[in-house]
């Protein structure tokens, strides 16, 4: 079995070739093909709920799946819209904005179908959403990693860390932070992330796959998926059974941005 570090740079190398392969996936490409041929006839959020169809697409789109069956709460979302005062704009899971400002019924009324966002953008995502789900299957460090990828680049607080269960997942293998810590006051969690990570270096493509490394290499240790459980990309080489302590040393005292 492939280690979670080299299965998900075998991914990530190539992005645009593992989505246009996850596209062309028959099942996707069915649902897809339904999603565009259908949404432009949607007209109001009666509409878009009653097609469960369209509805359980875009909720995956967005990254939502498991809030599908969460119909008056999403209906909420979709009404209030993205008003600084609306329902989705106060919940720390930005998710929830997002979906409302790409299907803006409360702004656009029976136009917000007719919008371009809520086309080839839409479809895009849930080919990503698939793609990680896909890769979750054979290893849920690969999904949380090619997860934080996507989303990393777009935190601007710790709040959102900890109120987001993968990338707080992420967070606390990457750092070796106990899981009993998310029973502190938020605050002080809030800080805990703030001393570990640069949040502003998330922005940065190589200090942000510098994290990921990190990440995979402790999620492998926490979760060996082969007897030898070192990714040889963190040390030029082979290596026998574990990770040396030097190797081990250099990830405990690591630091996103230097600080």
């Amino acid at each position: 079995m492939i280690n979670t570090m080299t299965s998900y740079k075998l991914i990530s190398s190539d992005l645009t070739r593992s989505l246009t392969r996850v596209a062309k996936e028959p099942a996707v490409q069915r649902d897809t093909d339904y999603y565009l041929k259908n949404i432009g006839n949607v007209k109001t959020i009666d509409d878009f709920m009653k097609d469960d169809r369209l509805y359980k697409y875009a909720m995956k789109a967005m990254g939502l799946e498991d809030m599908t069956f969460a119909k008056a709460f999403i209906r909420k979302v979709l009404t209030e819209g993205t008003g600084k005062d609306s329902f989705a704009s106060k919940l720390t899971d930005k998710r929830y904005l997002e979906f409302a400002t790409t299907f803006d019924f409360a702004k656009l009324g029976d136009k917000a179908t007719s919008d371009p966002a809520v086309l080839k953008p839409v479809t895009d995502k849930y080919a990503r959403q698939t793609l990680e789900k896909e890769a979750g299957q054979d290893n849920e460090g690969v999904r949380l990693a090619l997860y934080f990828a996507r989303k990393a680049p777009t935190i601007t607080n710790a709040y959102e860390i900890l109120g987001d269960k993968a990338l707080l997942k992420v967070f606390q293998t990457t750092f070796s932070i106990p899981t009993q810590t998310s029973n502190m006051d938020i605050d002080r969690q809030a800080k805990m992330v703030e001393d570990k990570i640069d949040l502003a270096s998330l922005k940065d493509p190589a200090k942000l796959e510098k994290l990921i490394t990190r990440f995979t290499a402790m999620y492998e240790m926490n979760n060996p998926s082969t007897a030898s459980t070192a990714p040889s990309l963190l040390i030029g080489g082979s290596m026998t059974i574990g990770i040396s302590q030097s190797i081990l040393a250099t990830l405990q005292s690591f630091k996103l941005g230097g600080r």
